[in-house]
């Protein structure tokens, strides 16, 4: 007998009057979640032929709680355990430390709140502290922070070009914070879809299945990394003003609306799945990679001086960068589609 989540066992079927089949239900299973004679048990017929039976009303409500002693973790490493605890789930964090440490601790749970949606201090005392998400995994729609990453990584972009067609350098002030905000709900993301994996409750209410969810987290992925290449832009363009002022028409950027039109086709089939869009839409992106590729292999025959020569180069890597990973992004669509599509053979 199973007496925990994890443990398994087999159990035969029983015929009772000749049209019904009845399987009995492991009783530590039943206590768990107060269950009494009469209840009503969901049960789900899964793509991959597994019955789920789940309560139709939980009673138990489960938080996942995660511990660290300051004093026992490597050192500087406090805030990728508590990011980890964030990604895995965890509802509530407990940190335990020595007094004289508080200011290194401060700076480090700070820095976590900021990078992270939904926890909160508690809980403050002079040796321990507790944090508490007040984010439940399934009130924000995945789709909703897709869309989210998309605009902030197409709106950094467009700034960048203004800059570089004569407008002011003060519209990419914030671009740290733009690419901050990516960071924060690329991790959203997984966090729900950690959940998902363990929690029906939240697969339910996010509307998506297991290995949907997974796909969703890699084009989160593909958008940060998106991200990446485009502050890197923001952050050439603003420290270097005399090169943005005197590269006039400049080819490398010249493919990024092509490179923005295709995405934003890419980001509609999310939905839509229309497979002769996606692929005309990384046609099209291979083409721009094919000739960012040649510009750059022409200027490096071309005898430039060696600082334009570097600079030019790296914008180029970056826009062609930017359509490699949209071809990915498009990739996973189809890997979507084809799946949803799938049959199982009789």
């Amino acid at each position: 007998m199973g007496y925990g989540p994890g443990d398994q066992e087999v159990r035969k079927l029983q015929s009772t009057g000749g049209s019904t089949y009845t399987l009995s239900l492991p009783k530590p299973w039943v206590v768990e979640f107060g269950l009494e004679p009469r209840d009503s048990l969901r049960v789900d017929w899964r793509p991959s032929g597994a019955l789920r039976i789940t309560p139709l009303n939980e009673r138990t409500v489960r938080e996942l709680h995660a511990f660290f002693d300051h004093s026992r973790l490597p050192e500087n490493s406090l805030h990728d355990h508590l990011m980890g605890a964030y990604i895995s789930g965890a509802d509530v964090i407990k940190i335990a430390f020595e007094q004289e440490n508080y200011a290194v601790l401060a700076r480090s749970v700070r820095r976590f709140l900021k990078s992270t949606r939904g926890f909160e201090i508690v809980d403050e005392q002079s040796t321990k502290m507790e944090l508490r998400c007040l984010l439940n995994a399934a009130d924000m729609p995945l789709y909703a922070s897709l869309n989210r990453m998309y605009l902030l990584v197409t709106s950094l972009m467009r700034d960048i070009i203004n800059v570089f067609e004569g407008g002011d350098a003060d519209f990419l002030s914030d671009a740290e914070e733009r690419e901050s905000e990516v960071d924060a709900l690329l991790y959203l993301v997984e966090r729900q879809t950690r959940l998902l994996l363990d929690s029906h409750s939240v697969s339910s209410k996010l509307n998506l299945t297991r290995p949907q969810a997974l796909e969703y987290a890699n084009l989160a992925r593909s958008l940060e990394r998106m991200m990446d290449h485009v502050n890197a832009l923001s952050r050439f363009t603003t420290d270097h003003p005399r090169f943005v002022a005197n590269v006039g028409s400049f080819p490398p950027l010249e493919h990024v609306p092509t490179w923005m039109g295709a995405l934003k086709e890419l980001m509609i089939n999310i939905r839509t799945r229309d497979s002769t869009r996606i692929e005309e839409a990384r046609h099209v992106l291979k083409s721009t990679q094919t000739a960012l590729l040649a510009y750059e292999q022409t200027h490096l025959r071309s005898g430039a001086d060696g600082a334009d020569l570097a600079h030019a180069l790296g914008i180029s890597e970056s826009v062609r960068r930017l359509c490699a990973y949209s071809r990915d992004f498009g990739e996973v669509l189809l890997n979507m589609k084809i799946a949803a599509e799938m049959t199982a053979a009789r």
